[in-house]
This record gives C-alpha cells, sequence and structure tokens, in this order.
C-alpha cells in the first residue's frame, strides 16, 4: 500500500498484509483510493478540506486526502491494531501537526469540540449496519458541515439515511463505494 499522489506520492505506508481479519482491518485497494480520489476531484471537495476518516483502519484514505491538498484530518479508530499502523504512518510522513487520532468508537462520537469537516470517509466492517450509526452520530454530534461530501465504502451500495443524498455509487470488484451529501434540515 501506498499513496497514490501529491506531496507524499509514492511513500509505501506502513503494512497489513491481506487484511487483519480480527481488527476488522481491510485496507482499501490502491485501485479503489485511485479511482475515488478521480471521483473526488472531480467534485473538487479533497483541497483545503477538514478529513474525518471514520473507521480509519491504517488511514490510508485520510492520508492520502492530506497528501493532495487537504488542510487536517481527524482519524477515528478504536482498534489497537489500527491505531498502531496510523500511528506508525504519521510518523514515516512526519505530519502529526496536520492530525488527530480519536481513539473511540465511531459509532458513539459525542459532540463535537473541534470546527465540522467537510470530507467524510466511512469505511466501517462489512454488513454490521455500523456505517449508518456512525453517520447518524456525526450528523447529531455536529461533526458535519453542510454539503459536506461522505464516501461509503461496504459490500453493497447504500441508499441514503434522513439527512442526506445519495450523489453516485460505483462498485469495484466486491466493494462498492457510495457518495452522499449532507443535506441538514434548515
Amino acid at each position: 500500500m501506498r499513496i497514490i499522489a501529491g506531496r507524499f506520492r509514492g511513500t509505501a505506508l506502513a503494512a497489513v498484509g491481506k487484511g487483519d481479519a480480527g481488527a476488522h482491518l481491510r485496507p482499501t485497494s490502491d485501485r479503489v483510493r485511485e479511482s475515488l480520489f478521480s471521483m473526488l476531484t472531480h467534485h473538487d471537495v479533497v483541497i483545503g478540506a477538514r478529513v474525518l476518516d471514520l473507521f480509519a483502519g491504517t488511514g490510508a484514505l485520510g492520508l492520502e486526502a492530506l497528501s493532495r491538498g487537504a488542510d487536517h484530518v481527524s482519524f477515528v479508530e478504536n482498534g489497537r491494531v489500527g491505531q498502531r499502523l496510523i500511528a506508525d504512518n504519521i510518523a514515516k510522513l512526519r505530519v502529526a501537526s496536520e492530525i488527530a487520532v480519536l481513539r473511540s468508537d465511531a459509532t458513539r462520537l459525542g459532540a463535537c469540540s473541534a470546527l465540522p469537516y467537510d470530507l467524510v470517509f466511512l469505511d466501517p466492517p462489512y454488513g454490521k449496519g455500523m456505517g449508518e450509526r456512525a453517520l447518524n452520530a456525526a450528523r447529531q454530534g455536529g461533526w458535519l458541515c453542510p454539503g459536506a461530501m461522505i464516501v461509503w465504502e461496504e459490500n453493497a451500495a447504500q441508499n441514503a439515511p434522513a439527512g442526506f443524498a445519495r450523489l453516485d455509487a460505483r462498485k469495484y470488484g466486491d466493494t462498492h463505494v457510495t457518495l452522499l451529501e449532507f443535506t441538514p434540515d434548515p
């Protein structure tokens, strides 16, 4: 796994092998990340963004966004293996001043104590219903800017929960990527 583009282009990230099933780590492949960031570039949402990476795992998605011009990334990861991999990757890239790591459950975020986020990566364990719970926690806790873009990876295309509009859905092998926009009630 490596950073595909931007200021850290070509940098190899901490190895997780084929994933860690016990820790529910299933890194997004380089091919899927490249396609995903092509879509995000088309929507012009990466440069200058505040990024929230829920179920961050290795942190590859958030770090790719940082490499491509995002201003800040907050990783939410409650697994020890994922937290160690994120810490290793932050140290490797020397980006601690641009990062926050929240060691908590993405489905129980509570109130946001920072500025809200423009871009959210949501890559929960597949098929457990955790993605929608995390989105609801982020919405209720004030973590999302109006119009925030959500990139949701799952094993099936996802419908937009209340407060979100579905913009696009793509399939890459057994990975489905659904793009949502946060549309808060007026």
